[in-house]
């Protein structure tokens, strides 16, 4: 069977993953009475989890895949990049390519959570662009392990890792040793990725991007507004996520949207880290971006029926590209 042996081939690709990297903090628990304090609930924690966020959540989906993730990205030196490696650990992740740092601090997003509802959620994290020092250890590490992957995916939360310079330093690298680079970019450096093989911005992050309206039900605004995004970027290929539209993807030949698939949706969390993880793998074999998109966007749906950021399940994924007979768009 063709599906088979390309999820069989999955396995053997190696994924450079390069951006911004955290850990999420949960507290659960519940309330029962208000603070004599202030006039604010008291959570009664009943459990506490940790789990890998941003970039490193993205190598998960890359390894639920079957694929080797390979992660670039700067932590500080505290007690949340103690656990942040633990967690790599924990999860058989490597840590090469994680550089240390005593400029920053590691970037974690506490969420206190009452039953099914989250009450507040406290962030500790530097935005600042990495400093020169910073920079050059990051792009050391980039150097040494890019030559040796497949494709190179941008992880971009606006938190300081990636910047314009090192951006373009490891598209040119990318280039040079013929690997394809797959964003998924946040506002600040939205323009700074000229000449990247694929660009995955969501319908919020291409209108801030951008700075412009349109309808997304309307092709011909889309057209438009990525016909823009294509001439400033230069880039080859164009993949718009539209939440319960679907997606829309342009790629010079062709330009069209794929219809989301009706599911039950749970949690949306982590479906962006998804869809770039099975894109980048597809792209990482010279798969036909036909087919590409449709695998993605069914990736997308799936996650989206359990709670919490949860990697793709790739069995069951097989399971349903099969359903949909996507072999045909081979």
């Amino acid at each position: 069977m063709v599906l088979s042996r390309i999820f069989e081939d999955f396995n053997k690709l190696r994924v450079l993953i390069v951006g911004d990297v955290m850990i999420d903090s949960y507290l659960m628990g519940k309330v029962d009475r208000i603070s004599p304090e202030a006039p604010v609930p008291i959570v009664q924690v009943t459990s506490r989890d940790k789990r890998l966020g941003g970039a490193a959540n993205v190598a998960l989906n890359i390894q639920a895949m079957g694929a080797t993730p390979l992660l670039c990205a700067v932590i500080g030196e505290d007690g949340d990049a103690q656990d942040f490696l633990q967690l790599l650990d924990k999860n058989q992740l490597k840590n090469e390519g994680i550089v240390q740092s005593n400029e920053r601090v590691t970037t974690i997003k506490h969420r206190i959570i009452s039953g099914a509802h989250q009450m507040l959620r406290v962030d500790a994290e530097d935005t600042k662009s990495l400093s020169e020092t910073e920079e050059e250890k990051f792009l050391e590490r980039v150097e040494k392990l890019l030559p040796t992957c497949d494709v190179v995916i941008f992880e971009d939360y606006d938190k300081g890792v990636l910047t314009q310079s090192n951006i373009q330093e490891i598209i040119q690298l990318a280039k040079k040793y013929n690997k394809p680079t797959v964003v998924d970019p946040k506002k600040q450096n939205f323009l700074n990725y000229q000449g990247a093989t694929l660009f995955k911005p969501n319908l919020k992050e291409l209108k801030e991007g951008l700075n412009i309206e349109f309808n997304p039900k309307s092709l011909e605004e889309i057209n438009k507004a990525v016909a823009q995004l294509k001439k400033e970027l230069q880039i080859e290929k164009a993949l718009i996520t539209l939440s319960e539209l679907g997606m829309y993807v342009d790629d010079d030949q062709n330009s069209h949207v794929v219809p989301a698939h009706v599911r039950t949706i749970s949690d949306v969390s982590g479906a962006g880290d998804t869809v770039i993880s099975v894109t980048a793998v597809c792209m990482g074999l010279g798969l036909p971006i036909s087919f590409t998109v449709q695998l993605a966007n069914l990736a997308g749906g799936l996650v989206c029926e359990s709670v919490g950021v949860v990697p793709i399940d790739k069995l069951r994924l097989l399971s349903e590209a099969g359903k949909f007979k996507l072999e045909k768009m081979l």
